[in-house]
């Protein structure tokens, strides 16, 4: 199974511009994961400071009981070689062809005899669709292709967390199904911990386990698929509706003024732009037939039913509608129109307050309240003070 990735108070500065601060989260192991944000909100600054190729001002990101934040170079340089890493470009060597991108980090970092180099590259090449091409240069093939060579070359290592940063830049959006299939089978056969970051509205419902979205320099949310798909926290719901109407704005943020004028122009009819309103939970995107059964959505699912009753009504109603009858009659739950209700209700005891058993305080709602041992891969969010954090 993949690595746990804990990440404590991560804080990131450029001269006197923070980029975010205070970031709490663990990723799951074993699960697919997406940090979401407006563009500039410092989603690829967090995925190369959890490698270590930035350094963050403070905090701790804690993977095999080692903070990359703090430890010695060579400890770092080890540490690294648990990652895989797919770059917006693929970032492939243009004078090397597909064979020798591949191969490269087999030859730099292994002893590996040229006979198993060979082995390894290919069946990775095939793995991602590209058996065949191993001789064709990067220039020579297209920019889909060039996303899976990077994947494949991210995959030789048999790394335990693979990250991936905007998967779908200079892709059409049947290419970005194509690549989104791709992490999931994948991680159906290695059971390697992903986190991708991108602002793909279709990939971020669809494909991932865990949400989580970077807004106002500070992480807003993150957990379960469930939890931030029913939420609604105003910043979640206006990026997963791709609508004007919300605090994001052009320049990240807008003041009330701007507020007031643009509710005004909605309430007059003018439309809020988007994709039309999605209520409940979308499908997830499944494993190509024949393709091993993916774990890390199972894992998911039953973090999902441990935290269900202290999910306001409506998002119960629709994380339980968004099982199947065989998973509903699994977990002892039905769906009742406007009043959901668990078969064998949890006992009281299990260390949670009486408040947080149905109708969650306005400050919390759709949150996964604290105090959840790191195991289950929920967050730990800093207190809230509006819709972005502080």
């Amino acid at each position: 199974m993949g690595a746990e990735v804990v990440i404590e108070g991560l804080t990131k500065s450029f001269g006197k511009q923070t980029i975010w601060r205070d970031v709490t989260l663990t990723l799951p192991p074993g699960e697919v994961s997406a940090m979401l944000g407006p563009s500039g909100t410092g989603k690829s600054v967090f995925l190369k400071s959890m490698i270590g190729l930035l350094k963050p001002d403070r905090g701790r990101c804690v993977i095999n009981g080692v903070d990359i934040v703090t430890c010695a170079e060579h400890k770092l340089y080890e540490i690294r070689k648990l990652f895989g890493v797919l770059f917006q470009d693929g970032a492939l060597f243009g004078s090397m062809n597909l064979y020798d991108n591949v191969a490269f980090p087999l030859r730099e970092h292994t002893k590996k005899s040229e006979t198993e180099i060979r082995r390894i590259v290919l069946e990775k090449l095939d793995m991602t669709g590209l058996n065949g091409a191993d001789k064709k240069l990067p220039g020579e093939i297209s920019g889909g292709m060039r996303k899976r060579a990077g994947l494949a070359r991210a995959l030789v290592l048999d790394p335990e967390i693979i990250l991936v940063d905007e998967p779908d830049s200079g892709l059409d959006p049947v290419r970005t199904t194509y690549i989104s299939q791709l992490f999931l089978d994948v991680n159906a056969q290695i059971d390697a911990t992903f986190l991708i970051v991108t602002h793909n509205i279709n990939l971020a419902r669809t494909v991932p386990d865990n949400l989580g979205m970077l807004f106002r320099k500070e992480l807003v949310m993150f957990g379960p698929r469930e939890v931030l798909l029913t939420s609604e926290e105003p910043v979640v719901k206006q990026f997963l509706n791709g609508k004007m109407q919300g605090p994001i704005g052009m320049s990240e943020e807008k003041d009330s003024a701007q507020m007031a004028a643009e509710q005004a122009m909605f309430d007059a009819g003018h439309h809020a732009g988007g994709v039309e309103d999605i209520t409940g939970v979308p499908p997830q995107m499944q494993t190509t037939p024949g393709v091993p059964t993916r774990m890390g959505a199972v894992r998911r699912k039953d973090r999902v039913m441990e935290i269900m009753h202290r999910l306001p009504p409506a998002a119960q109603e629709s994380i339980i509608e968004s099982l199947s009858p065989e998973e509903q009659r699994h977990y002892g739950v039905r769906s009742h129109r406007g009043q959901p209700q668990q078969v064998g209700a949890r006992p009281q005891g299990d260390g949670v307050p009486n408040q947080h058993h149905g109708q969650l305080p306005a400050e919390q709602v759709a949150r996964i309240p604290g105090g959840q041992p790191p195991r289950t891969g929920t967050h730990r969010l800093p207190p809230n003070n509006g819709p972005g954090g502080r």
